[in-house]
């Protein structure tokens, strides 16, 4: 698919099952690097809580996550919290669950609620925004048909990432991979254009 989702916005959500409290944080991550960075970041200002479990998810196809339940029993809350990623349908995310413990165990399915509707809390707060798959492309035209490749660019949502103006003027553009085909064809129709995928 090209069309893939974000969250839109950091989010945060509590929630609280016989004395526990749940604090969980939504927030936008660049790769795993970022991910573990921010994970240390919210295991060290919140040391004094009993566990710190997370879950991210990286990636426009979704493929690239992980998950860890921080001490609870196995599969009650980096598998929840991740199932509530899934089921939000959003990537490049990580989501962090604080427990303070009150002191009252809450057995294997009261974890698995607590820690699913504290993620779910925090994700519905975040959001989430439309991505798309982009496509880059060095377009060399020259400079007397340069209006018409520009036109063409102004019509669609194309970034132009790079420009240079010479008798031969050279674009890299940064265009969405599902409307590149129409565009590129679009473009390919004007006179003395080059097309080449990639920065070329």
């Amino acid at each position: 698919m090209d069309t893939y989702y974000h969250i839109a916005r950091a989010g945060e959500g509590q929630y609280r099952e016989k004395m526990s409290r749940f604090l969980a944080f939504a927030m936008p991550v660049a790769d795993a690097a970022d991910a573990r960075d921010r994970i240390k970041e919210y295991q060290n200002a919140y040391h004094d809580a009993r566990h710190v479990c997370w879950a991210y998810m990286l990636g426009p196809d979704m493929a690239d996550w992980q998950l860890n339940d921080n001490g609870e029993p196995s599969g009650t809350a980096g598998k929840p919290i991740l199932g509530q990623i899934r089921s939000h349908g959003v990537t490049d995310v990580l989501v962090v669950v604080v427990r303070y413990f009150g002191g009252i165990k809450l057995g294997t399915s009261g974890l698995i609620t607590a820690y699913r509707e504290a993620a779910c809390l925090a994700l519905d707060e975040a959001g989430r925004k439309e991505m798309h798959r982009m496509t880059e492309v060095r377009v060399e035209v020259p400079y007397i048909s340069l209006d018409g490749v520009m036109r063409i660019i102004k019509e669609s949502d194309t970034e132009i990432v790079e420009q240079s103006f010479d008798m031969v003027c050279a674009l890299r553009l940064l265009m969405r991979a599902d409307h590149s085909a129409e565009l590129l064809g679009k473009m390919g129709k004007t006179e003395g254009v080059t097309i080449t995928l990639g920065a070329g």
